[in-house]
């Protein structure tokens, strides 16, 4: 150990560093993380009072600092100057970017002499605007050199280099958190110049210290006004316009690019679609707990404008020498002190001066400065503070349906009304599908860093998290799901399936791949995921907020944008989610909900050109119906989960007490409204009896009652119509010689209340043999012992394959008839275990493509994930190297983008 540690040491330097700026104060910080020794600091002497930011963090460390204005005088070193320097004892010197005026006495003096780290690749730029130089001439590649000083300082041999690919959006901010920060340059754009050479040059030029033109006021001319107002702007071949979206400038080209952000001379910036608003806003009137606050973000300014006498209302914060290290100290230091408001530096750029602060500072305090704030026609239900949306949710905004009309929402515990719902029709889906179709074409959802939407999804699941028992009780007494288990799993699946998905969204990658005849031709062939675009969800009551979790999160983490249909009878924890995804930050348009029929809603979905994908989960003539649709509108992509009659196999080696009570579990889970019940159970002949026995005993057990009582265990059916439906399953089931052991009636209270039902001596032939019920009607044949084969061919003869189940001890006798049950999932003693990470559905007539889970390695076609196959393509581009085959035009950055044709 102590040999280790004397050779760690030994490789160790003394360094001195020669530079200045937030680039110098990185270097510096990175050297003596790496455990050198920084035995002097040389720099710019203090401007307006304001220490250099490598000053600040030297002085802070105790490490000696040396600001010499010059190093010589006439071409020739200052004497005191380099003996302060020689003094320090420096092995090493050590200089972010580089500069003429260092002597070369200074630069060969230490044993090491000097090295110069420069955020370049280098010879393509040099200096201290390397980096603006890479954005502003387009380059592929921005990187980071060292390399030895020499005569020339920017000319010697180079030690290290690294590069990294420039995205089409990036900005000298976004290269910066990758390879530190340059002073900058400030220049006039030229706008005659294509379209895409402007966004270069302000990409390149972005906030430090920025590009600049003339603007001379509004433009009189015949524009259209409801698109933007016309801006005359010197030097540009045509009026730009003012929008929603910012500052819409036109290339010599024709083709355009938005810039965001406007900054006036006296330093004030704006967002460039306030441009003619930007003085109308009236002073707010502080509050006293307010003007306390003001004052104490005002020694907050003191503390860091420590050159300034006194902060006054006209103090302007960047004129009195503050820097970006300053902008992030002031919003971290507010958003500590001050009801953790939540600032950007943005809004310190907007608001400069200390009396524009505390405005902004106030408004965001009281919540004024949201853009538009979400309006909600809320229904209040059982004197609770439960409050739920009942309109149509299209492009961000709740509102009626078009054609007015609405219809009863009714709470299966006692058929009451719980309030009126909007009635979508085919005019509110084709608006929904424009909204998804506009905020997928140019809107930020798709275009967003994938890591930045997974925020956004995250920032959902805890939100939903936060309202979780309210989500929970709107569940129970619309869908009649008992509240613990609506808790549990309706809710609790929702929040985990819109985590999951939340990680996956950095993580969809393509694929290079190897080609014949790639030399000489230099031919490079690679697989881009991308969206496919709007995206269609109809989706069934049984399981509502699970249902649209399942469907929605994989849809939304691939940058797709959706239009769903809840279920007609259990609309409302989708229009809730609807309303939480606001508060989340999702984009307008990206979700829309349109409760309504299957008849007029889905059928439209299923027909409109404009969707690409959807997905249903439902019954399988239906899921025909919906096939047949899709593929004679446009051939949309469609992944459809539909019915079931999933065997499960109790072998009398079983563990008997856990066979009972997941067999029952099986059956009666969620009032048996659940697309993998066990729709029919095969019990070995010597246990048969006992298994039935035991199960009659556990089900004069069950508590069946108000869902919202805690201590409920069977909850009312979902609604009257399927209420009639399972009594008329039963009837049949007597008629044809079926045995009812337990059951078999409503339950004598309000309600839509169904006994648990038995049926034993069910023969292969019968009806309730071979349909599914969707109920809690327990269909039990028994099967001679020791049968294996047998009783696997009496499972598998069924139309349906979406999941099974087997209980015996013997670990042969679980993979052999594992492997031979065809459905899609096979529990093995175990039942309804489903997990986000776990891929699901089924085949034959149970339907294709998987919810959940990442599962390529099961998609033949090479989908991703989620409602499967997949709700992503491949674009796959073949090309010679360098040429990518995409135009720029279809991006953008933070300070300006480029709009489509």
């Amino acid at each position: 150990m102590f040999v280790l540690f004397q050779v760690y040491y030994q490789n160790k330097l003394k360094l001195a560093i020669i530079g200045q700026s937030v680039f110098g104060q990185e270097v510096y910080s990175s050297l003596k993380k790496q455990g050198h020794k920084v035995v002097g600091v040389f720099t710019v002497p203090d401007k307006d009072g304001k220490a250099d930011p490598l000053a600040v963090a030297a002085e802070k460390d105790g490490t000696p600092v040396f600001k010499f204005p010059r190093w010589r005088v006439k071409g020739n070193p200052i004497p005191e100057v380099v003996d302060t320097y020689k003094a320090v004892g420096a092995d090493l010197n050590v200089m972010p970017f580089c500069s003429q005026f260092i002597p070369m006495n200074i630069i060969d003096h230490p044993k090491h002499g000097s090295i110069i780290y420069h955020p370049s690749i280098l010879p393509l730029h040099r200096g201290a605007s390397a980096i603006n130089w890479t954005l502003i001439q387009g380059d592929r590649k921005a990187g980071f050199t060292v390399f030895w000083a020499d005569d020339g300082l920017d000319t010697g041999p180079i030690l290290l280099q690294r590069e990294c690919a420039v995205e089409p959006n990036d900005t000298v901010d976004t290269l910066y958190n990758r390879f530190l920060f340059p002073e900058g340059i400030k220049a006039m754009v030229n706008l005659s110049q294509p379209a895409e050479a402007i966004h270069n040059w302000i990409r390149g030029h972005d906030k430090v210290p920025g590009a600049w033109t003339l603007i001379n006021g509004l433009f009189s001319s015949p524009m259209n006004l409801n698109t933007g107002q016309a801006l005359e702007i010197e030097g540009a071949p045509q009026p730009a316009l003012v929008t929603k979206s910012g500052l819409v400038l036109y290339g010599s080209d024709g083709k355009a690019l938005v810039v965001k952000n406007l900054q006036f001379d006296d330093g004030k910036m704006i967002p460039a679609s306030k441009y003619f608003s930007s003085g109308d806003t009236s002073s707010v009137e502080l509050t006293d707990e307010e003007k306390k606050m003001a004052e104490e973000i005002r020694n907050i300014w003191m503390g860091i404008l420590s050159n300034v006498p006194a902060v006054e209302d006209t103090t302007d914060f960047f004129k009195c020498g503050a820097a970006s290290m300053d902008v992030v100290r002031l919003v971290e230091e507010v958003k500590q002190k001050c009801a953790g408001v939540q600032l950007q530096n943005e809004d310190v750029y907007m608001a400069t001066t200390f009396q524009d602060f505390i405005q902004m500072f106030v408004r965001k305090l009281r919540g004024e400065d949201q853009e538009e704030e979400l309006v909600v026609d809320y229904v209040k239900v059982n004197s609770m503070t439960l409050k739920m949306p009942h309109q149509c949710f299209i492009n961000g905004k709740f509102e009626d349906a078009e054609n007015g009309k609405s219809y009863n929402t009714i709470n299966p515990t006692d058929g009451s009304v719980i309030c009126k719902v909007s009635y979508a029709s085919v005019g509110d889906v084709d608006r929904a599908v424009a909204a998804a179709k506009e905020a997928f074409d140019n809107g930020p959802w798709g275009r967003m860093n994938p890591r930045d939407r997974g925020s956004l999804l995250y920032k959902l699941a805890d939100l939903m998290e936060e309202h979780q028992e309210e989500l929970a009780t709107i569940e129970s007494i619309d869908s009649g799901a008992v509240y613990t288990l609506a808790l549990k799993t309706h809710v609790g699946m929702s929040i985990q399936t819109f985590r999951y998905f939340a990680g996956w969204c950095d993580k969809i990658q393509g694929k290079t791949i190897p080609i014949n005849q790639a030399r000489p031709n230099r031919n490079l062939t690679f697989t881009k995921r991308e969206p496919l675009g709007v995206c269609a969800i109809v989706i069934p009551w049984n399981y509502p907020l699970m249902m649209l979790a399942w469907k929605s999160a994989a849809c939304l983490a691939a940058g797709n944008t959706l239009v769903l249909k809840p279920a007609q009878v259990t609309p409302l924890t989708a229009l809730k989610f609807a309303e939480i995804s606001v508060k989340a930050g999702i984009p307008k348009g990206v979700i829309n909900i349109l409760p309504g029929s299957g008849g007029m809603v889905g059928q439209r979905l299923s027909d409109h050109p404009d969707i690409r994908k959807l997905g249903f989960t439902g019954s399988t003539p239906i899921g025909k119906q919906i096939m047949k649709s899709c593929a004679l509108s446009n051939l949309k992509k469609v992944s459809l989960e539909l019915g079931g009659k999933s065997p499960l196999i109790i072998f009398s080696d079983c563990d008997m007490d856990k066979a009972v009570r997941m067999g029952m579990s099986s059956v009666f889970f969620n009032k048996g409204e659940n697309c993998i019940a066990a729709g029919r159970l095969f019990v070995e002949e010597s246990i048969h009896d006992e298994y039935i026995n035991r199960v009659v005993e556990e089900i004069k057990k069950m508590k069946i009652g108000d869902p919202l009582d805690r201590s409920t265990d069977h909850g009312p059916q979902n609604h009257k119509a399927h209420l009639d439906k399972l009594l008329e399953y039963c009837e049949v089931g007597l008629k044809e010689g079926a045995t009812l052991v337990y059951g078999g009636r409503q339950v004598d209270r309000p309600g839509f209340f169904m006994e648990p039902t038995v049926f034993t001596n069910v023969e292969d032939h019968m009806f309730i043999a071979k349909e599914e019920s969707f109920g809690p009607v327990m269909v039990v044949s028994k099967f001679p012992d020791g049968d294996v084969d047998g009783v696997l061919r009496r499972a598998n003869d069924t139309e349906y394959g979406l999941a099974s189940g087997v209980f015996t001890r013997d670990i042969n006798k679980a993979m052999h008839v594992s492997e031979r049950l065809e459905a899609g999932t096979v529990f093995i003693n175990t039942y309804n275990k489903t997990d986000v990470a776990s891929p699901f559905g089924g085949f034959k007539q149970s339907g294709f493509g998987k919810d959940l889970g990442e599962h390529e390695h099961i998609e033949t076609q090479g989908g991703l994930f989620g409602s499967s196959d997949p709700l992503l393509y491949d674009l796959c581009l073949i090309s010679v190297v360098r040429c990518w085959g995409r135009s720029l035009c279809e991006l953008t950055s933070i300070c300006s983008g480029l709009v489509p044709n």
